[in-house]
């Protein structure tokens, strides 16, 4: 296995991990019924994406 032959520095292992922060996904607002959704996804609660019904959801799971 492969080890480094010096010593990494705070600043270098600190450049290289800059760019691994996470970012919160974020969250739209479906136009139809105003539940919070993914953006350019389909919507869960009613079945729409861009003001078309996709699928038909029952309010009814039995």
């Amino acid at each position: 296995m492969a080890l480094p032959k010096r010593r990494h520095s705070h600043a270098r292992t600190r450049k290289r991990r800059s760019h691994d922060a996470l970012t919160p996904s974020s969250i739209a607002t479906c136009s139809n019924c105003g539940e919070p959704k993914l953006p350019h996804r389909l919507c869960g609660g009613c079945g729409t994406y861009k003001g078309r019904t996709v699928i038909k959801l029952d309010d009814e799971l039995s």
